[in-house]
């Protein structure tokens, strides 16, 4: 309760002053459109935290409903999908602008950010509807339990059951992971090759919202095989019981934390003492200069082959 209470109050603070600087405060670029739909995502899944809260508070109890009970489990995936899939799309987007610089100086717009982004918000919404499926209440003498109902057959429940684990893992975290490993060794090899220099605060809040997103929910999913395995008989019950909660609180830290690393990375510590909330967000989202310094090098290497 204290975990999600603290990833509630920070989550929705946070993740609303994004919002709205990059709304109402910002001029639209690429990078603003990435953040601020990292910023939706996880301000939509925290502004539903005391559903949670209030369900442990009531020894899980759920007053709320069947739908809520569905809604508030997709929820809770959809911010998983939608915030894998951006940091990919923006890892792939750096890989592009070391790689093709012209191209993306004349296609890389705000506005072709923003329909790859809603492409991202559908696939995120598709591979969250088997919570949505599944997700069920269960009335007993009164108490009202909210849980995955994946058939009332014990064999089909638990096939079931795994193949929700493994499509959330493969779907949710190694192909994202895999790309995004690949696009900064692209982008490592290309800068190394060709001597570049690059700005480093977006490189350096980019690396630390994978890292971030990588230890708040790879232990998750180790403990979802170790639930899988649970099922087949392995006798790791006291082992699931402390760590299904406890990895669960540190993914739900993860849509608190991305805020703090905005600031606290974006610029120096001691400056941000000195600035107001927006130039942080500003600075903190400004336009890496990779593209620049690249596009510079293809004109002097044009200049030499005229002269």
């Amino acid at each position: 309760m204290v975990i999600y209470s603290v990833a509630f109050l920070l989550g929705t603070t946070g993740n609303g002053l994004v919002i709205w600087f990059s709304v109402f405060r910002m001029k639209k670029t690429v990078n603003v459109v990435w953040f601020l739909n990292l910023a939706i995502a996880d301000f939509i899944f925290t502004f539903f935290l005391p559903l949670s809260i209030t369900y442990i508070a009531l020894d899980f109890h759920w007053p709320f409903g069947k739908f809520m009970c569905k809604l508030n489990s997709t929820l809770a995936f959809l911010n998983l999908f939608a915030s894998v899939f951006l940091l990919t799309i923006i890892s792939i987007d750096r890989c592009i602008s070391a790689i093709l610089p012209v191209w993306c100086q004349n296609h890389r717009t705000p506005r072709l950010a923003s329909i790859v982004v809603l492409c991202v918000w559908i696939l995120a919404f598709i591979f969250s509807l088997p919570y949505f499926i599944f997700r069920d209440i269960y009335d007993d003498n009164g108490r009202v339990f909210c849980y995955n109902n994946f058939a009332d057959d014990p064999d089909v429940s638990i096939s079931r059951h795994v193949d929700t684990v493994i499509m959330r893992f493969i779907i949710g975290f190694a192909i994202p992971f895999s790309i995004i490993i690949s696009c900064y060794t692209v982008i490592a090899l290309r800068i190394q090759r060709n001597h570049m220099t690059t700005s480093t605060k977006p490189f350096k809040i980019i690396v630390a919202l994978i890292v971030s997103f990588f230890v708040c929910w790879f232990p998750y999913h180790v403990f979802s095989f170790l639930d899988v395995s649970a099922s087949y008989g392995a006798d790791i019950h006291d082992v699931i019981q402390v760590g299904i909660p406890l990895t669960s609180s540190l993914a739900f830290i993860n849509s608190c934390v991305n805020p703090f690393l905005y600031v606290f990375i974006g610029r120096e510590f001691k400056g941000k003492f000195r600035s107001s909330i927006q130039s942080i967000f500003e600075r903190a989202f400004t336009e890496d200069t990779v593209q620049a310094d690249l596009q510079s090098k293809t004109k002097s290497t044009s200049d030499s082959q005229i002269l």
